[in-house]
């Protein structure tokens, strides 16, 4: 992608009300049991990386969700979580912030990730949830760091240190892609003009160049070079008309499970007539078969 046509594409975003305008808005109705927990400081100046966890009533050690928001690594917050209807299904949610690319570049966002689920194994007690059954899920970008971080367990790169819990393990039982990027090599040369609106500049942000620029950045960032047979079952919903994260992105997650001979952890919902986000995505029924993957896949 030459110079130019990046400045135009990105030149061009403020017409349309830029890249938060073009994405899918969804909080939860549901009051967080405890809120602002902080899980970790990291980054210069030091943030606060906080989370808020929700528990469902009259249920003792509830497996747990931990949701990463969305907003194209750039924008968003952990008030933008959608599944807060799991907790009727039995089952807790933390919705964590990270480190949005305008301030750290990749991999940062994976090592807050890593780092919270840690702080969570740690404090399972405390707030009442099993340690032992912990899921990934996650929208858009944040499906896709759902699966890079779900998908590399004890990675040197990506494990970091950030937090205290540097001896607890980061790693999950199962992960929920919904429509996220899976690699940064190819999702470019799949894309509409509008998705390359919204993907080119999201990635020179998070990458601090394209992926064509930093190849070997790139591939550390796409989940699809990171399956093997020490990955837990991954679910992975997108829809067929989706604009802006193209459903071969998910087609390829697929396909590389299926090259590992690992066709059994991986399913595959498509949304027909699905966009990149909405009520489809996250209705009772979406929600139900999520939660009987989640009871099938957990320990």
């Amino acid at each position: 992608m030459d110079t130019d046509t990046f400045t135009k594409l990105r030149s061009a975003l403020p017409l349309v009300g830029g890249i938060a305008a073009l994405l899918p808005v969804f909080g939860s109705s549901t009051e967080p049991t405890h809120r602002d927990l902080e899980y970790a400081r990291a980054g210069e100046p030091e943030t606060a990386l906080l989370l808020d966890l929700y528990l469902p009533e009259e249920v003792t050690n509830p497996p747990l969700i931990v949701w990463v928001h969305g907003g194209a690594w750039r924008t968003g917050s952990k008030e933008r979580m959608p599944i807060g209807g799991m907790l009727e299904h039995g089952f807790a949610v933390a919705s964590l912030n990270y480190r949005l690319s305008p301030i750290a570049s990749f991999p940062a966002q994976a090592h807050d990730i890593k780092a919270a689920i840690r702080w969570l194994r740690a404090h399972d007690e405390t707030y009442g949830y099993r340690d032992d059954e912990i899921a990934l899920a996650g929208a858009s970008a944040g499906g896709h760091l759902a699966a890079l971080v779900g998908l590399t367990n004890e990675h040197a790169e990506l494990e970091g240190d950030v937090g205290d819990f540097t001896d607890e393990s980061s790693r999950v039982s199962a992960i929920v892609d919904f429509y996220g990027p899976t690699n940064f090599l190819t999702i470019l040369s799949q894309s509409t003009p509008h998705g390359l609106g919204v993907r080119i500049p999201a990635l020179q942000l998070l990458l601090r160049a394209q992926p064509e620029d930093v190849p070997d950045l790139a591939r550390l960032a796409s989940p699809v070079f990171h399956v093997d047979d020490n990955d837990p079952p991954t679910l992975i919903i997108h829809g067929d008309q989706d604009p802006q994260v193209p459903i071969n992105q998910s087609h390829e997650l697929v396909g590389a499970y299926e090259a590992a001979g690992l066709e059994d952890r991986v399913h595959f919902e498509v949304i027909h007539g699905g966009a990149h986000g909405g009520a489809p995505f996250y209705d009772e029924a979406r929600l139900e078969m999520i939660s009987r993957f989640l009871k099938d896949s957990l320990p």
